[in-house]
């Protein structure tokens, strides 16, 4: 899929779409157990509504339609389920790419999952920005968390890191806004790896006028240096000023 620089993102969203769901299903390349949050049972999905050079799951992000194959929300929930029994992990999530493409399945799952499990929603938050109704349908779950993923600390390190408009920084700082008002528990985090140490001070303040909590809550995100990721950045001409090594991540980051 070609994408053209400065492209919205709630297009491009609804042009993925079409590739990665279909009815209930959505497409998903992988299930497993990962380390973060200190264990947690994860489903990889197919497709993306931003175009990050950082990446590191690029390749199912820009050919959704050749990678994984659909599955319907019940076989996600019981697929993630018995992957948390199995390792005794409480927390289950869908990562990979963007997990609010595909609204209906999204619900669908979260219908699927019972409450003893904490659902983790990692997004870039640019269609619950974009749809306050989206928030709202989240917030019918009481076992869920939504981190929202600013990528860049302002307009335009968003706009240089993900080839998008530089309006879409405003939709994820809008999220936390939409998901705060329908009483749904979030944090911000943000990739730093590009940031000045001024824009991130604007950021900060940007998100007290929101809510203080979010301050508090607030996750700072480094690049890990995988070797693909290194290849799309030397390509892109981007330079972090801080990163990690697959293999060195520090503790409190995972």
């Amino acid at each position: 899929m070609v994408v053209i620089l400065g492209y919205d993102p709630v297009e491009l969203g609804r042009k993925v779409e079409k590739a990665v769901c279909e009815g209930l299903k959505r497409r998903y390349y992988r299930f497993r157990a990962d380390r973060w949050y200190g264990g947690i049972a994860t489903a990889d999905c197919c497709g993306c509504n931003l175009r990050c050079v950082f990446c590191w799951s690029n390749y199912p992000r820009d050919n959704p339609s050749k990678t994984g194959k659909f599955y319907e929300p019940v076989e996600v929930a019981k697929r993630l389920t018995s992957i948390a029994d199995k390792r005794g992990f409480k927390q289950l999530r869908i990562s990979g790419n963007e997990p609010t493409l595909c609204k209906n399945h999204l619900l669908a799952v979260l219908e699927g999952i019972e409450e003893k499990y904490v659902f983790i929603l990692e997004t870039n938050g640019i269609l619950i920005g974009y749809d306050k109704k989206y928030a709202r349908g989240l917030a019918r779950f009481n076992n869920i968390h939504v981190r929202v993923s600013l990528k860049g600390a302002s307009p335009d390190e968003f706009a240089r890191l993900t080839g998008a408009k530089p309006e879409g920084f405003e939709l994820q700082l809008r999220a936390l806004e939409n998901l705060l008002d329908a009483g749904v528990s979030c944090h911000p985090a943000c990739m730093l790896s590009f940031s000045s140490k001024e824009s991130v001070e604007r950021l900060i303040r940007r998100l007290a006028e929101i809510d203080k909590a979010l301050v508090e809550e607030f996750e700072p995100e480094e690049v890990i240096l995988y070797p693909h990721v290194i290849k799309r950045l030397r390509k892109a001409g981007v330079t972090p000023r801080r990163f990690f090594t697959p293999g060195n991540v520090p503790p409190e980051y995972v």
